[in-house]
């Protein structure tokens, strides 16, 4: 059993190198740790229902997680994440699924005594295949050759939740003291209070993914960062808002399932990102960001944040209606409030008619709607940009417009007087004027974009 286990671990780590070999772009080889990862999490879940479904269970050995040997579970990570990534170039998609099909297959009946298969553990097999090896798949090739943000940004927030939220406080509890069972034996109304603690908790972090796929171009994975400096959104305020969020989520779990190991974990979390990680992505951004990255760096701190935002560049713009009386009193309360490098301007005075209120930021990226008064709260102090973070959310957002269109301020026309006269914008208020749209068919609306403020020189 002793020479199973250990070439359960070498074949797939010399696999692992061999195919490291072939592709030797370093973005390459990050993704595929990527996947290494994202396997990795998912098949530790996969695990824990494999053996209440009876699909398939390990003999009792030392260096064991949850019963499931720990060489046997790296081994399969790598097998499943990292070599078919290295080898996307020869080895397509599907190909490599089909592979790692019949791979296991032949192989998990031949590791008795150390697996003993259950009755339907092909079955097993196949959700493993489709909800661990194929989204890890996915992610890794993506990730290697930069396609699909808005896809590898989800993914990768669904394996870092898994590996922060579940399978960190699971090693803790394992390893030390607490249990899910003070969690799970609550009941359903503290588990909806906990739940609504934790969302606001994630606020932050959430933000800050957000904000690095649409004004960045990138993801919080170290090896696949913005293309330029962001500093916009919780990042005008704190430098990392994503650790801050998971560190107090990390705490949430200690004290509801009393686990001082979670909370020597959450410590240690911090110790490593101030004293290795830190350096290490200082260094990195200082080279790839130059003079821009360190002035930022002196007026933003990394576990405090700041009041009042530090925004630097092109000052923003946030178009309302002066004839509108709910829009009136949202720029009434802006002004009062001493907005840090926004301009409040009449809707009227945009090129184009406007159905919404619309915002433009320094670096050309706009919102409309609640969306558009949000990034504005951004832009006041602290407390009220965490409004704006929070009905930014996908879902939160929708609803925050829905009903402010039904209740409050529904879709009107607004803009240059002229315009309205010839006829210009949007013949129905459900048409949608924002930039990137056409008109529809027949309309008179002028295809010309709006201005926004240039953009600050890249970094």
């Amino acid at each position: 059993m002793t020479l199973v286990r250990y070439l359960c671990l070498a074949v797939p780590v010399a696999l692992t190198l061999v195919a490291a070999k072939v592709e030797r772009e370093r973005g390459a080889r990050a993704a595929a740790l990527l996947s290494f990862v994202a396997v990795a999490v998912g098949l530790a879940a996969l695990h824990d229902v494999a053996r209440p479904a009876n699909w398939w269970t390990f003999a009792p050995v030392e260096g064991a997680f949850r019963g499931m040997p720990v060489d046997l579970w790296l081994g399969w990570s790598a097998l499943w994440g990292p070599v078919p990534v290295l080898l996307r170039r020869v080895v397509p998609l599907p190909v490599a699924l089909g592979l790692l099909l019949w791979l296991d297959a032949a192989t998990m009946p031949a590791l008795r005594p150390l697996v003993h298969l259950g009755p339907h553990w092909l079955l097993g097999e196949a959700v493993g295949l489709l909800a661990v090896a194929l989204p890890a798949q996915l992610l890794g090739r993506w990730s290697a050759d930069r396609r699909h943000l808005g896809a590898r940004v989800l993914l990768q927030l669904t394996v870092f939740a898994g590996m922060t939220l579940w399978l960190v406080p699971t090693a803790a509890f394992e390893l030390g003291d607490g249990s899910w069972a003070r969690l799970t034996h609550l009941s359903g109304r503290w588990l909806f209070v906990i739940a609504q603690v934790g969302l606001l908790l994630a606020v932050p972090a959430l933000s800050a993914v957000w904000e690095f796929a649409v004004r960045g171009g990138g993801t919080p994975y170290p090896w696949d960062p913005p293309r330029r400096l962001v500093a916009t959104g919780p990042y005008a305020y704190l430098a990392n808002p994503m650790q801050v969020s998971a560190v107090t989520l990390v705490l949430l779990i200690a004290a509801v399932t009393r686990s001082i190991s979670l909370v020597a974990a959450a410590l240690i979390a911090v110790a490593f990102s101030a004293g290795v990680a830190g350096p290490h992505e200082h260094d990195d951004l200082s080279n790839r960001l130059g003079q821009d990255w360190h002035e930022y760096r002196r007026n933003v701190r990394d576990w405090w944040p700041r009041w009042t935002p530090y925004l630097p560049g092109t000052p923003a713009v946030l178009w309302l209606d002066d004839d509108c009386g709910p829009c009136t009193a949202t720029a009434g309360f802006l002004r009062r409030r001493r907005p840090g490098r926004l301009t409040l301007a009449p809707a009227q005075e945009y090129e184009r008619p406007l159905w919404r209120a619309q915002y433009a930021g320094g670096d050309g990226h706009s919102e409309r709607g609640v969306a558009a008064v949000a990034r504005g709260l951004e832009h006041v102090n602290l407390g009220w940009a965490y409004v704006g973070w929070l009905l930014r959310l996908p879902g939160i957002g929708w609803l925050a417009q829905v009903v402010t269109d039904a209740m409050i301020a529904p879709p009107h026309l607004a803009g240059p007087p002229a315009a309205r006269t010839r006829g210009e914008g949007c013949p129905t208020p459900s048409f949608d004027c924002s930039p990137g749209h056409s008109p529809p068919s027949g309309s008179t609306a002028s295809p010309a974009s709006p201005p926004v403020p240039s953009p600050p020189p890249p970094a």
